[in-house]
């Protein structure tokens, strides 16, 4: 009897790099640290052999056996580009060797990380580079936008209240989509669910509640909760390997 390699999830965020591992549990590695150039940036992965570098880095440092041919169900940015995704494949593959790449929406991801992906839901994901917002229905996501600004950028020129303006316009434009308005409206009756770093923070998370006039929800744990979402996806693939 031959046993499959325990699933992989990986997050490759602007501000840290995660792997979880089931013997190993959650793994993480600021990145740009003593780095000349950024490894991640905005959600793009902009310096491949630098990206394989940091994993195998973290992989070793931890003591960890990189479980080869294993499924690995990697978080993307919303909207992300072939090409961007064609990045992350080149790397993980370098990395992991896996019998299986999936990816996962990392607003989807941080649905299921936060439990709440059940019925319809607006979901915001406040990380380090990038914010994105979605409704999503059961799950899956409808609609989404995005902006290339995060709580990194609070350091120099944005305020917390230009970033939750930022958010508030992305849903802004999402209401405007006649083929989506009635799920945000039903979306915003229930809360808005805030992930990532942002959601860390009460001063971004007020203004939120003011710009939006509903109700903020934060996750139990944010900043891993797309981590979180994708690694209970990957153990539900690898029990069912005919499903996406």
């Amino acid at each position: 009897m031959t046993v499959d390699p325990e699933p992989v999830a990986v997050d490759l965020g602007s501000a840290q790099l995660r792997i979880w591992l089931r013997p190993g549990g959650l793994l993480s590695v600021p990145i740009g640290e003593g780095l000349r150039t950024p490894v991640v940036r905005r959600g793009r992965i902009v310096d491949g052999p630098a990206c394989v570098a940091e994993l195998r880095r973290l992989l070793r440092d931890n003591r960890t056996p990189v479980p080869v041919g294993a499924l690995v169900v990697a978080c993307r940015p919303v909207l992300s580009r072939r090409a961007d995704q064609e990045a992350m494949r080149h790397v993980l593959t370098a990395v992991l060797a896996p019998s299986r790449l999936l990816f996962i929406d990392t607003v989807r991801a941080g649905a299921i990380g936060a439990g709440a992906a059940a019925g319809t839901l607006l979901l915001a994901d406040v990380g380090a580079q990038l914010s994105e917002v979605a409704v999503l229905e059961d799950g899956h996501v409808v609609a989404a936008r995005r902006a290339e600004v995060g709580t990194r950028d609070l350091n120099h020129a944005v305020t917390a209240a230009m970033l939750a303006d930022t958010v508030a316009r992305l849903v802004r434009e999402l209401r405007r989509d006649p083929a989506v308005r009635p799920l945000v409206a039903a979306a915003l009756a229930r809360g808005v669910v805030v992930v990532g770093d942002g959601a860390t923070r009460p001063d971004l998370t007020a203004r939120l509640v003011a710009a939006l006039g509903a109700s903020v929800h934060r996750a139990a744990s944010p900043r891993t909760a797309a981590l979180t979402g994708a690694s209970l996806a990957a153990t539900a693939a690898s029990r069912h390997p005919a499903g996406n």
